[in-house]
C-alpha cells in the first residue's frame, strides 16, 4: 500500500490543483489493455463494452489509475482527477501488443461514447489510414488526444529492431493536434538511452510511478512514456472541468504554455489551471529536489531491471508484466 505521497504527485503539486477541483463532469477514454471495472480505487466510475473492462495485463487499469483513482482512508496514492470517469476501449489484442487498427477502433469508440481527453498508450512505428483518420475524428469532435512521443521499449515493435535502427516519429503522437509525451525521472531527466522523438510537446514523471492494478488494493511501479501521457491526460481533465469553455486545442496549448521551461517542456499542472506560468506564481517547481525515491517493498537492487509482462489474467496475486511494447514493472510498493 503506498502510505506516503509519491514522488510525482508530490512534485506536480497534487495539495495545491486539488482546490481547482477534481475533474467533474469529465471522461476521460483509455485506450489500452482495457480497465477492470472491479479495481477498487476506479470502482462505479468505468465504462466500455465487456471486453474492455477486463484487464489481463494491467497496463490500461495502472493508466486509469493515474487519471482517475480515488483517494481512500490510509492511502496517500490517487489520480489527478479523482472525481472523472473513465472510458474504457481495447487498443491491444488479448496478450497486450497494440496494433494500429486496434487503436484506431478504439478512439473512435471513446469519442462517441462521449470522451472529453482520450489518452493513447502505443507509440507505433507506423501509421495507417484507419489511425489518421480516427485522430482528425477526435479533433472535429473536440476531442483531446495525449499520447507517448516514444515507445516504452523499443522491443516487439513493428519495424523496429534496436534504438540506433528506431524512427523518430511514433504514432499517433507524431500526427498534428496530438499532445506528444515523453518521461522523465524524479530528477526531471530522461531516462538513460531513451528514444529521442522528432518531437515532444511536455515531459511529465514516467518512471519508478506507482499506481493501482485490476485486482485488490495494492501497489504497483510502472515506467514509460505510457505512463507520462497518463499525468497529462489527469491534467487535461482538470483544465476541461475548470474552464469548460476551452477547445481541446486551448487546452493543449494552455499544458503547453504552462509547462516548466526545459529541453522539453515539464508538466505544471497548476499553471495550466490557473493561466499562469511557473515562472509568474508562487509555489514550488518541478526541480524541487526536496523528495527522494525509497525502494518499494522488497525491492532488490540486483533485480532492477523491468519485470516481463504477463498477458494472462490474473489469479489470486495480482502480477503486472511486460508484454513487448511495454515495460510496466510491478513491485508492491509499501511507502513508495
Amino acid at each position: 500500500m503506498s502510505r506516503a505521497l509519491p514522488w510525482a504527485q508530490h512534485r506536480l503539486g497534487a495539495g495545491e490543483f486539488a482546490r481547482f477541483g477534481e475533474g467533474d463532469g469529465i471522461t476521460v477514454g483509455v485506450v489500452d489493455t482495457g480497465v477492470s471495472a472491479s479495481a477498487e480505487a476506479l470502482r462505479g466510475r468505468v465504462a466500455g463494452a465487456p471486453a474492455a473492462l477486463r484487464d489481463c495485463v494491467g497496463h490500461g487499469t495502472f493508466m486509469a489509475g493515474i487519471v482517475a483513482a480515488a483517494p481512500r482512508s490510509g492511502v496517500q496514492f490517487s489520480g489527478l482527477a479523482p472525481a472523472s470517469r473513465i472510458l474504457a476501449a481495447r487498443g491491444t489484442d488479448a496478450s497486450g501488443v497494440a496494433g494500429a487498427d486496434l487503436v484506431a477502433q478504439g478512439i473512435r469508440t471513446t469519442v462517441d461514447g462521449g470522451a472529453d481527453v482520450v489518452v493513447v498508450s502505443a507509440a507505433l512505428a507506423r501509421t495507417t489510414r484507419e489511425l489518421t483518420s480516427a485522430v482528425r475524428y477526435a479533433q472535429q469532435h473536440d476531442v483531446l488526444i495525449v499520447a507517448p512521443a516514444v515507445p516504452d521499449s523499443q522491443y516487439g515493435q513493428p519495424g523496429l529492431t534496436d534504438a540506433a535502427a528506431a524512427p523518430e516519429q511514433f504514432w499517433p503522437a507524431a500526427q498534428q493536434g496530438v499532445l506528444a509525451v515523453v518521461d522523465v525521472d524524479i530528477d526531471g531527466n530522461r531516462p538513460d538511452g531513451g528514444l529521442v522523438p522528432l518531437r515532444a510537446d511536455l515531459a511529465a514523471p514516467g518512471q519508478a510511478v506507482t499506481g493501482i492494478g485490476p485486482l485488490g488494493e495494492g501497489h504497483y511501479l510502472a515506467n514509460g512514456a505510457s505512463v507520462a501521457a497518463a499525468f497529462v491526460a489527469g491534467a487535461a481533465a482538470l483544465v476541461r472541468a475548470h474552464e469548460p469553455g476551452l477547445t481541446a486545442a486551448q487546452v493543449a496549448e494552455r499544458l503547453k504554455r504552462g509547462s516548466y521551461p526545459a529541453d522539453v517542456p515539464r508538466l505544471d499542472v497548476v499553471a495550466a489551471l490557473t493561466g499562469l506560468p511557473p515562472s509568474e506564481r508562487p509555489g514550488r517547481t518541478f526541480q524541487d529536489s526536496s523528495v527522494r525515491l525509497r525502494p518499494a517493498a522488497g525491492h532488490n537492487p540486483a533485480q532492477g531491471r523491468a519485470v516481463a509482462l504477463a498477458g494472462l489474467c490474473l489469479v489470486g496475486a495480482l502480477v503486472l508484466g511486460a508484454v513487448r511494447w511495454l515495460t510496466v514493472r510491478a513491485r508492491r510498493a509499501e511507502g513508495a
